[in-house]
């Protein structure tokens, strides 16, 4: 287990914002509560040996994945530096971690707990007997959200007005979340024959990319999808505009010299991106990488998962998860494989004429008569 470890500190308060410019070199220093499992995947892509959190990985609340996953991949964690931190150090400054301690200069300037892989398993483990406390807290919060946001939730929602064709066809609603890739690549016989509409949410337009998929729609707060991207594809453009009206990134659409189109409403890019297939009359709608289940909703945190949650209930007649169509959705037969098969069927019996006496026969009787009937 690492125990010194010397190199450039790289910080931000979001901690999906300090993937993008960590290296493998790097110290990660990050302000997360109970690590989620999709930042800790990130943190484990860029390959850094070492995260520190001035915060606690996991509080035991609920059992999050992202501290087992960081731990699994043999990544330094030590957690409870304090957020005071964040003003002392400077973004790209060399610091040295010694056992818990953080050092500048030969200087200690903050000190945390290590956090190994038994003590993670051992916090999960409690925090599973918490779920039913944490379950009732989510159905509070989800009243909570009601009675804030009733209107925006049961009242007709407005839309913005879509060029993309959407009535009665399926819809692919693309989120860079849990196991996207695993379920972009079952997908794609359904995507390859069934050719759905494909909608992009925030780095989720990015991530089909991999997949030679090009999205029809991109929605979102537009802080996580590239530049490139955005000014290269000729998908229509929806932006989450917040409740207070503010929509940060309109603004940044119109910087880059490209038109959008505004969809205010308070909850998640995610909950607007299965709003706006429903409402455009959907025949059905393909979540890959959204929240599916109690620990995901519960990894959102509880500001946004009422929303999500909420949304769910209402679209749910015709959302399918994608891994339950992979699963049920069966390859067309393709005009090409039933071609193939008659050519060997042909083949095949024209070897057994060649071959045969009594067949050639029959055939040379056949082609007398027709002879004799047409005159030839």
């Amino acid at each position: 287990m690492l125990s010194v470890f010397k190199g450039r500190v790289k910080k931000d308060l979001r901690t999906k914002n300090l993937v993008k410019r960590l290296k493998p070199k790097n110290i990660a220093l990050i302000s997360h509560p109970d690590l989620d499992r999709i930042t800790a995947e990130s943190l484990v892509q860029s390959r850094v040996r070492i995260v520190i959190n001035t915060d606690k990985f996991i509080s035991g609340k609920y059992p999050n994945k992202g501290p087992l996953i960081l731990a699994s991949n043999g990544i330094f964690m030590l957690e409870g530096v304090g957020r005071e931190i964040f003003g002392i150090v400077k973004e790209g400054e060399t610091l040295k971690v010694e056992n818990n301690k953080i050092i500048r200069k030969d200087e200690i300037i903050a000190e945390g707990i290590i956090l190994k892989k038994d003590e993670v398993l051992k916090k999960m483990k409690q925090a599973e007997k918490k779920i039913n406390e944490e379950l009732g807290k989510f159905a509070v919060n989800t009243l909570t959200y009601i009675k804030e946001e009733k209107d925006s939730l049961f009242n007709e929602v407005k839309m913005p007005k879509l060029e993309t064709k959407i009535n009665g066809k399926h819809v692919l609603v693309v989120v860079r979340g849990y196991d996207y890739k695993e379920d972009l690549k079952a997908l794609q016989p359904y995507i390859r024959d069934i050719k759905p509409v494909i909608i992009g949410v925030d780095g989720g337009a990015d991530a089909l990319k991999e997949f030679k998929l090009k999205p029809d729609v991109i929605i979102g707060d537009m802080d996580s999808i590239s530049d490139k991207l955005l000014k290269n594809s000729k998908a229509e453009i929806i932006v989450h505009a917040y409740s207070n009206g503010l929509s940060p990134g309109m603004q940044r659409v119109k910087k880059l010299g490209l038109s959008g189109k505004s969809f205010l409403y308070p909850g998640t890019s995610e909950d607007i991106a299965l709003l706006l297939a429903y409402e455009s009359n959907a025949d059905l709608i393909v979540a890959v990488g959204t929240h599916m289940n109690l620990v995901e909703f519960l990894d959102k945190g509880r500001k946004g998962m009422a929303s999500t949650f909420l949304v769910r209930l209402k679209v749910g007649e015709k959302i399918m998860d994608a891994k339950g169509v992979s699963k049920l959705y069966q390859e067309k037969v393709k005009i090409s494989h039933l071609m193939l098969i008659l050519f060997s069927t042909m083949l095949a019996f024209s070897s057994i004429a060649l071959v045969s006496p009594w067949v050639r026969d029959f055939l040379n009787i056949i082609v007398l008569k027709l002879r004799i009937l047409f005159g030839i």
